[in-house]
């Protein structure tokens, strides 16, 4: 019998891949199997993985609607590789963070709260008209007051005056107000009021024209001037602005100034009096979405009418998923940008396994983030049940329990950056045990308990913590040693940490957050490692600083130091082309003449850390920057690689390096082991080793075996999630743990030590 042409698709065929660190890379993967690719941080992967073939993919669709429709889509250029054949449609769901916009919430990104208001549109009692009377995100359904916000900003008049003093004595301390500026004179010559007399003692009407007085025309002098009161004034001149693009002085100010308090109106729940009134079963919408999930599935399967039963069952289907993928302890009313990068990622992949849709490349990145071993499971689950579906499942990932279930292993390496971009393996998991690579050799490794822990200096006290889900939680956290902190996801590790550390004196907090900064910054940059790489150029060349930074003198005047020109192309999607001027390299001819011990600026900053580590041999400021970034585990970064790059686990390494030079401080890291290879975590445990050991405090969230097991103490949050977390189920060192502990947390490192 003859086998049909169309069967004999059953490998996605990569054929000579460049992209970034890849090294020529032809491999194939499997269809309709689950692979999952390993390989230390920076050999590679997602280069392979995301940056190739899914790139490909999404390009290729993208190309098959009209030049009008493309011109509306994001640029895609193509990766660069010899071939890509047999690709099915790929679909990514990754660990970026939700939009921060504050009308997102997780009701509303599911679509579980659209289907909700349909529900209550039809059976809620009193009838109040459509399903857009319960959107708080329009007109009909707004709260008037906060316009669906659900809080209201107020500007605390003391952070703007100091009512003990007159105008003369500098009582505005809003930034740019000084004595005798342009914006004081304006105020002070308005002739409103005596700028000599103290705030305090100013008359009703005087107060009202100095801070409420609406925009009016005044003569100081021979000029008109434009005059309004300061409240009004700082609200069109600073408020209005987004808080991202201020400077870091407005921004503080503003921070100060600017108090959120719930709306009175809707007391926080976004909507009108009317949608409020309607009620099934004595609940209204607001306390629906503010149920947890796995409450508010119990509660709809209470709810039966048959002229809405079919969006019923699809609603019910929708929030049992959420609980199966471990999220019930979340609420509809949750906003989109509190969820971490491993929430958001599970959220995104709830919308994809009630699909129909097969013969699908789905792409995930690390799926585990976030997630207790006992969650991991549940993932593993999940991975496998898209696959069984006919899916072709593409996992970049580090934690052996997701390795093991893989049907072929893709191990890229040997090392990271210029060291990395080869195949080391492609094939099955037992032949990885026996492969002689780095993650083969690791697959079984183990961190061992300590055997002798260290003595407490101290202890930062958390009294009666109530954030979220927290039950007026109180506890010691010891100083001077290591501590870890453990639970499922959702049991109030991060609001109890997050939500009592920071601000204190000495607390320094290393997270995944986006950091902020233009296209512009780089690690070199942002650690300020290149001011002294431009004094040495300078020196070595007798000419100014300046030249040497490509945001300054010495930059390209074509690209404007870019390196590359973005062309906007009306009805086609824009492109990034190379700038032909400086070829990339975003420096001037003149100033690329320039050199230090041979190398010019464009090639000191092409190097990568380790490189540049070896080149800067004077132990000087570079020196000592280059050593931390290496000792954080970022050997391979290039020192002008965009930070938009770097991954969540890159970020906060890169932050910790920044901070590393502080003595005497306490160190709050969230997951410091996300995006690091087996091989690694050993690396970083001596890290935080010698932390502690140089007099710091180091409280570590985690759900790595081997960092639970390094710890001196361990603070586990449990039982469950949400409503059933929020509370202190073991406090001790990990051996007591091991030996006398009945959590999950306990359950799990019992099996890992043994």
């Amino acid at each position: 019998m003859i086998t049909p042409a169309a069967d004999s698709h059953h490998v996605i065929q990569v054929r000579g891949a460049r992209e970034n660190n890849l090294k020529n890379v032809s491999v194939d993967l499997p269809k309709r199997r689950l692979t999952v690719f390993t390989g230390v941080s920076g050999s590679g992967k997602s280069s392979l993985v995301f940056g190739t073939i899914a790139a490909e993919s999404q390009r290729l669709i993208n190309e098959t609607y009209s030049a009008f429709l493309q011109s509306f889509m994001p640029a895609q250029g193509r990766p660069d590789v010899d071939g890509l054949h047999n690709l099915s449609a790929a679909i990514v769901v990754d660990q970026e963070r939700m939009g921060a916009n504050s009308r997102s919430t997780v009701g509303t990104a599911t679509d579980a709260y659209t289907m909700l208001r349909i529900v209550f549109s039809r059976l809620g009692t009193p009838h109040i008209g459509t399903s857009g009377a319960f959107s708080f995100n329009l007109p009909e359904g707004m709260c008037p007051r906060c316009e669906g916000v659900g809080e209201v900003s107020e500007i605390d008049v003391d952070e703007l005056v100091d009512r003990t003093k007159s105008l003369d004595e500098g009582a505005i301390t809003v930034p740019g107000y000084a004595v005798d500026s342009w914006m004081w004179q304006v105020m002070a010559q308005s002739g409103f009021y005596d700028p000599a007399k103290k705030l305090a003692d100013f008359t009703e009407q005087e107060w009202e024209d100095f801070l409420h007085r609406p925009s009016c025309k005044v003569k100081v002098g021979t000029t008109n001037l434009t005059y309004e009161g300061l409240v009004v004034k700082v609200q069109r001149t600073i408020l209005a602005k987004d808080r991202d693009a201020m400077q870091a002085h407005i921004r503080a100010f503003v921070d100060r100034a600017v108090v959120f308090r719930s709306c009175p109106e809707c007391e926080g729940t976004r909507l009108t009096r009317a949608a409020l009134s309607c009620r099934i079963d004595g609940v209204n919408i607001a306390e629906c979405s503010a149920m947890q999930i796995s409450d508010l599935a119990a509660f709809l399967r209470r709810v039966e009418d048959p002229s809405v039963a079919p969006l019923l069952a699809g609603l019910r289907e929708l929030l049992d998923s959420l609980v199966e993928i471990g999220l019930g302890y979340l609420s509809l009313d949750r906003p989109s940008g509190t969820l971490s990068g491993g929430e958001a990622q599970r959220v995104k992949m709830v919308r994809h396994l009630g699909s129909s849709l097969t013969d699908v490349t789905y792409v995930f990145d690390e799926p585990t983030t976030g997630l207790h071993p006992h969650d991991i499971q549940r993932m593993n689950d999940l991975l496998l049940r898209l696959r069984d579906k006919g899916n072709t499942v593409l996992v970049v990932e580090h934690k052996p329990e997701v390795v093991e279930i893989a049907d072929h292993v893709v191990d890229l390496g040997p090392r990271a950056g210029s060291a990395g971009g080869e195949i080391c393996y492609s094939g099955d998991v037992p032949g990885l045990r026996t492969s002689g690579t780095l993650t083969g050799d690791h697959l079984a490794h183990r961190a061992k308990l300590r055997p002798e822990v260290r003595t407490p200096t101290g202890s930062l006290s958390v009294k009666d913590a109530d954030t979220h889900n927290l039950h007026n939680v109180s506890v010691e956290i010891p100083t001077g040693v290591l501590t870890v902190v453990t639970g499922v996801a959702g049991s109030g590790k991060s609001s109890l940490i997050h939500g009592s550390l920071p601000g204190r004196e000495g607390v320094v907090v290393a997270d995944q957050s986006p950091i902020r900064g233009s296209r512009r910054s780089n690690p070199a940059t942002y650690t300020g490692l290149l001011n002294p790489i431009r004094t040495a150029f300078a020196k070595a060349n007798g000419v100014k600083a300046a030249l040497f930074s490509a945001n300054s003198e010495g930059a390209c005047p074509h690209c404007n130091g870019l390196g590359l020109v973005y062309t906007d192309l009306a009805m086609m999607a824009g492109v990034a082309s190379v700038c032909e001027k400086c070829e990339g390299r975003r420096f001037t001819a003149e100033v690329l003449a320039y050199t230090l011990d041979g190398r010019n600026i464009h090639e000191v900053l092409s190097m990568s850390v380790e490189e540049a580590y070896d080149f800067f041999t004077a132990k000087g400021q570079a020196r000592t920057i280059l050593g931390r970034l290496k000792d954080v585990g970022l050997g391979y970064l290039r020192l002008g690689q965009p930070l938009n790059t770097l991954s969540g686990g890159e970020r906060q390494r890169l932050k910790l390096a920044i901070h590393m030079a502080e003595k005497g401080a306490t160190y709050v890291l969230d997951e410091p082991t996300t995006g690091l290879h087996l091989a690694d975590v050993d690396q970083l445990l001596a890290l935080l080793d010698r932390l502690v050991d140089d007099g710091n405090t180091v409280v570590v969230i985690e759900h790595h075996q081997a960092v639970m097991a390094h710890a001196d103490w361990l603070i586990d949050l449990g039982p469950g999630a949400g409503h059933d977390g929020g509370r202190i189920v073991f406090e001790g060192t990990p051996t007591e743990l091991v030996e006398r502990g009945d959590t999950l947390t306990a359950r799990h490192l019992r099996e890992y030590v043994s």
